[in-house]
């Protein structure tokens, strides 16, 4: 099909919403986003982008401007929570980029989609702010989309991006709820500047106990550290991104941990609590002209660190599949069908890899035994298991036809 013949509104400002307008709007669609916050922006944190969702960056024209402003970290490197001794070490860098011929990056969020935003203002998208979304109708093949202001606006095709508790899969979209995982978790920046020098080894660094890891990673050159600290709970928490917390709070969970860690939450003066939600997959993406793309049809726990990822696939697929249908509906039909598979298959498999961080004293000891063994023995072989996530290319992929 012709997209410069075709209108799309994209709810959402987010890394998937913007990439999809930005793929959209090179294949000459016109493209409208909708974002419900007054500026375009992020609460700070961190984020990591696989190879699989650099081909995507690449693929949009983004890859230079990316890189200048990315982390290359050498490895992850696992530890033992109160002995800092590093169990394991998965190689990344130039390891990574031989095997993949894409690195492995790693972004203040913020920047990111600075860089998304920009793009997709120079393909010709149109972005408004302050646009909450009201209701999301379909009729014959056209999509109404009514705003809180009472302003209604038409299209051919609405994609919804609009997030973790997006409003339009609860309108038009029948799904389980989501269950809560028993996991809670704390996240922020603190300025490297409060920091002893190399403080911590190169790379992602984790740091695994019993019913509890942290994660942390330099971003900007070094000069903020990212990290991200998981507890196991009983009781519920809000599902959300933005819920502020004492850092007092995050001290006392982790303060059984060795003086890294130690020396890192001292520094924290603010930081965001959220519950972590395993969302059952949806029975469809797709409803009419209407379809969902990144956290809005797939929340991903964080273990994999693939809701970049994932929402970057989403879009280039999106648009390419669209590009080559016959008509709208089938183009749309096409980019569940490649992407529902692949897109449940992480879900499932970060919802894994949070248990394996938590074992407990007794098979904790003898994973981790096994895992310093196996990194001795073969490193590369550690990152060959994730084969089959960081080496799918969607760019290259042929479209179905």
């Amino acid at each position: 099909m012709n997209l410069a013949e075709h209108e799309f509104i994209v709810i959402g400002a987010g890394i998937a919403g913007l990439a999809a307008a930005m793929a959209l709007a090179q294949r000459r669609a016109r493209v409208r986003v909708l974002e419900q916050a007054s500026a375009l922006g992020e609460v700070g944190a961190g984020i990591q982008v696989g190879p699989n969702g650099v081909a995507v960056l690449e693929a949009l024209g983004l890859r230079d401007a990316a890189e200048t402003c990315a982390s290359l970290p050498p490895a992850i490197e696992l530890h033992h929570f109160a002995s800092e001794r590093r169990v394991a070490r998965i190689p990344l860098g130039r390891q990574c980029i031989a095997r993949y011929g894409r690195p492995y990056w790693q972004f203040h969020r913020a920047d990111l989609l600075a860089l998304l935003e920009a793009g997709a203002r120079e393909a010709g998208v149109t972005i408004e702010t302050a646009a909450r979304v009201a209701d999301v109708e379909t009729y014959g093949n056209r999509c109404r989309v009514t705003l809180e202001c009472g302003a209604t606006l038409l299209a051919e095709g609405v994609i919804a991006a609009d997030g973790l508790r997006s409003g339009v899969r609860g309108r038009l979209f029948q799904g389980e709820a989501p269950s809560f995982t028993g996991h809670v978790a704390w996240r922020g920046l603190v300025d490297a500047s409060r920091l002893p020098e190399r403080l911590f080894p190169d790379g992602v660094n984790v740091y695994m106990g019993p019913r509890r890891h942290l994660v942390t990673y330099p971003l900007r050159h070094g000069a903020l550290r990212n990290f991200v600290a998981v507890e196991e709970r009983d009781d519920w928490a809000i599902e959300g991104w933005t819920e502020p917390d004492d850092p007092a709070n995050l001290r006392a969970a982790f303060a059984g941990f060795g003086p890294r860690v130690k020396q890192l939450l001292e520094a924290v003066d603010e930081t965001f609590l959220w519950g972590l939600f395993d969302h059952p997959p949806l029975p469809n993406w797709v409803n009419g002209t209407v379809a969902l793309i990144g956290d809005a049809c797939h929340p991903m726990l964080p273990f994999l660190a693939q809701g970049a990822g994932t929402g970057l696939e989403d879009a280039w697929v999106l648009a390419a599949e669209l590009d080559v249908a016959k008509d709208l509906g089938q183009g749309l039909r096409a980019y569940e069908a490649r992407r529902k598979p692949r897109a449940t298959r992480i879900q499932r498999a970060s919802l894994r890899n949070g248990r394996i961080y938590h074992l407990g004293p007794g098979i904790g000891t003898l994973a981790h035994l096994g895992l310093s063994a196996a990194s001795a023995v073969a490193p590369s072989a550690l990152l060959g298991r994730f084969d089959w996530l960081y080496g799918a290319d969607v760019v290259s992929a042929q479209a179905t036809l």
